[in-house]
Parts: structure tokens; sequence; C-alpha cells
């Protein structure tokens, strides 16, 4: 296919020389081509699906929000593991230096000077046996707020998924307006051969070969302005899939987009608004972070109940004298001064300055106002899902009205070429028809892709894959 679509290009490029310089030779050069087809290098064409995948692997607003996810999983475990013993070892040395009484058996004690070294080792454990359910409401809590966390890599994810169709589109759009603008210049210079044909014999004048020729000029430049306009919208798809961009780039463009346009098969706004407003990420993200809020409530108000703790450890020291007296052996100073414990704790919240007062009063305020996100979440929702119903109607109207201009322009067109052949008109309104048969040409174009984006926004909000 490839070989083919290369032979054709390279035909054209040939019949156009050839027909500007009237080469004999024509014939043959598009039977070398024929039996010499070029190929062209391996290149990647990009589908739809190929650059909405892309487009998510490597955007980096994407992966801001994966590291989002990764945080809130963190607290989610810090939260789980807050159920389990803490286990803490302490060592410490003092040293004392003064003067200090001996009792030596005399009837007098000494007084000397004296310098003394305590070290002493612990090792303690405490675990939370009832905290007034605080640690089970921070776990679920830290468990919704893991849930909105993804929600909104999924909004995301679609919000990029749409762009990414809008660049793609153009992309197919501009390619058509360029093949649009190729055939007119192509009939443009076939105009001029036809017109030079008839200066020669003397049928028409000569100056208007000039005029037609200055048609041609003028399609060339449309066609550099459409292959330019091609260009900047591949780079532009190109960045918005975080790649660099070459030459070769380019998309898999479908045989042709095929569009049943009948305004009866959109879904009614109503309709499209209960099947999103269940499964949107942006309405599930706001649901659940109005049930986080809601788990902060109780976190706060733990603080007004009793808290339960077990508390074990094990402690032992060890004494010495630098001073020239004996000093028990370490070993013994550390059985002998062994002390193990375990015990209950219990902390019962009498007052504390209102701070919990407060924090449960915040905690509220919090909770009215997520309510009011998700509930301003689901108007902006159908607004916009309102908006993307009517500009479908929009687009199919005005594509409706453009086949219709398109296809009376062309009729126009082909009549004025053989008024103009028979010389009944001038070559004036000759190329106002031709020039108003493109622009109906490029509005058409415009329009269904148009059409076919404003479906795929429908699409979205039903929760349909986008593809073409």
């Amino acid at each position: 296919m490839k070989h083919i679509t290369n032979v054709i290009s390279i035909i054209n490029v040939i019949n156009v020389i050839a027909g500007l310089t009237r080469n004999p030779l024509k014939p043959m050069a598009v039977a070398f081509c024929l039996l010499f087809p070029i190929a062209s290098p391996a290149q990647k064409v990009w589908t739809l699906e190929e650059c909405i995948k892309q487009a998510q692997d490597f955007n980096i607003d994407i992966k801001q929000r994966e590291l989002q996810i990764e945080t809130a999983e963190v607290d989610l475990h810090t939260s789980r593991m807050s159920r389990l013993p803490n286990l803490n070892a302490s060592i410490g040395d003092n040293v004392s230096m003064g003067r200090a009484q001996i009792d030596d058996g005399s009837a007098t004690p000494r007084i000397t000077t004296q310098t003394t070294s305590n070290t002493s080792a612990s090792l303690g454990a405490s675990m939370p046996i009832f905290t007034g359910f605080r640690i089970s409401n921070e776990v679920a809590r830290d468990k919704l707020d893991v849930e909105a966390a993804y929600e909104n890599l999924n909004k995301a994810k679609e919000d990029l998924a749409i762009n990414v169709t809008g660049q793609f589109l153009q992309v197919l759009f501009s390619k058509e307006t360029l093949k649009i603008n190729e055939e007119q210049l192509f009939l443009s210079k076939n105009q001029a051969e036809k017109t030079e044909l008839m200066v020669n014999a003397g049928k028409v004048a000569r100056a208007e070969l000039s005029d037609v020729q200055a048609q041609v000029s003028k399609d060339q430049v449309a066609v550099v302005e459409a292959r330019n306009n091609l260009n900047l919208a591949l780079l532009n798809l190109a960045q918005f899939l975080e790649l660099d961009f070459t030459p070769d780039f380019d998309v898999a463009a479908p045989n042709a987009v095929q569009i049943t346009v009948q305004s009866e098969a959109l879904t009614p706004p109503s309709m499209l608004y209960g099947e999103a407003v269940g499964i949107k990420p942006v309405i599930k993200e706001q649901e659940f972070r109005l049930q986080s809020a809601e788990k902060a409530i109780s976190i706060a108000q733990s603080a007004n109940l009793p808290t339960l703790g077990l508390d074990m450890g094990v402690s032992t020291s060890y004494f010495y004298t630098f001073d020239g007296v004996k000093n028990v052996p370490i070993a013994e100073q550390l059985k002998n001064r062994l002390n193990e414990y375990v015990g209950l704790s219990l902390q019962i919240p009498i007052f504390n300055r209102f701070a919990t007062h407060n924090q449960i009063k915040k905690a509220r305020i919090n909770v009215e106002s997520q309510q009011f996100a998700l509930d301003n979440a689901k108007k902006t929702l159908y607004k916009e899902i309102q908006t993307a119903y009517q500009n479908a109607l929009a687009a199919v109207e005005k594509y409706k009205a453009s086949e219709v201009a398109m296809r009376a322009t062309e009729e126009s067109y082909r009549g004025a070429t053989e008024r103009y052949e028979t010389g009944k008109i001038s070559i004036f309104e000759f190329n106002e028809a031709k020039t108003k048969w493109k622009q109906t040409q490029v509005d058409c174009v415009q329009t269904k892709y148009e059409y076919v984006f404003r479906t795929k926004i429908l699409d979205f909000y039903a929760n349909r894959p986008i593809s073409l």
C-alpha cells in the first residue's frame, strides 16, 4: 500500500512538471514509476488509541497525580500501623563530681571529694488498646482519600483523552484541507494547459492565460499554507504526546470517517446526566472527599472519649566510683538493679480549653464545604452535558448545510467550466466559481470533524470508549 501511495505521489509530481513543460516523455516517466516503485522507509504512524495511551503514560500532570496516590497510600499505611505497639530503647550516663559524705563505720563520717558515674539502660513498649475509635476512623478516612486520589487521576486521564482527540482530529482536518488545496492546484494547472492551447488556437486572449497562471500561483501558496498548518497540527499533537517532533511523525488516518448525521440519534442531556453522574470520576472524587470529611468529624469527636493503653518495659543501671573505692562488678549490678514493669494507663479528658470542641466544629464546617463542592460538581457536569448536546445539534445542522452548499458549488463549478471553455464567461467568473467550490469543500470538512469531535464528547460523558 505504501508503494502504491508513493507511485501515485510521484506520478502527480511528474504530471505537473510534464504538464508545465509539455514534455512528451510523460508516459515514459509514468511507466518507469510503475515498474520501479520507490520504497519509503518504515515509519511509526499513530492511531488515536495509541496517541491517548502515549499521552496518559508520559504526561507530567498525570505523573504528579500518580505521586499523590502514592502519598495517600503512605498515609493509609501509617494509620493502619498505628494499632501496633511501639518499642523504644534508651541508654544514659551521668558523671557526678563534688564533695560527698562517706560512711566508713567510724563515729564521724568522712567528707571527701568524689567522682562517680551512673549508667542506665531501659527498653519500653506501649500499645493502644482503646483510642475512642480514632484509629479505625483514621483508617477509614485515609482509604477514602486514596479512592479520591484515584478518581482525581482518572479525571485527568479523561480530560487528556479529550484534548488528544481534538488535536488528532485537527491533524485529520489539516490533511483533508491539504488534499483539497492540492486538487485545486492540479485543476488550475490543467486549466492553464487548456487555456494555453486556446490562446495558441486564437480562441481567447493571451491576457486570460496570465490570469490563469496567477490563479496557479495563488493555489500554490494555498498548498504551502495548508502543508504548514498540517505540520503545526502534527507538532501540537506530538507535544501532547510528550514526543520530540520529527518530519516522519504521522497519524494513521482512518480510510473514511463515517458519520451518521441524525440529531435524533443524539442522547438527550437528561439521560446522559443520569448515566454520567454515577460513573464520572469528577463526581466520584467529590463523593469520596465528602465521606472523608464526615470521618474527620468522628476523629475529632474521639478526643472526648477516654483512652486506654498498655505499657511495659525493663530497665537496669550500673554505678561506678573513681576514687579507689571497691566497686561492685558490673554484671552483678546489672542483675541486682534489673527492674521490670507492666501496667495500664487510662486517660479521661475533662477540659482542654475548648480545643476538641473547636476541632469538631471545624470538621463539620468542612463537611458542609465538601457538600457544596459535590453539588457544584454535579451542576457543572449537567451544564457541560447540556452545552455539549447543543454544540452537537448545531454541528449536525452546520454539516448538513455545508454538504448542500458543497454540492451546489461543485455543480456551479462544473457549469462554469463548460461555459468558460465555450467562451461564454470570463476567467474571473470561472475563478470565482472555483474558489467558492474550494471554500465549501473546506467548510464541509471542517464541519464534519467538528461534528465528530462533538459526538466524541457525548461519548465521553456516556463513558463510551473514544475511537474513530
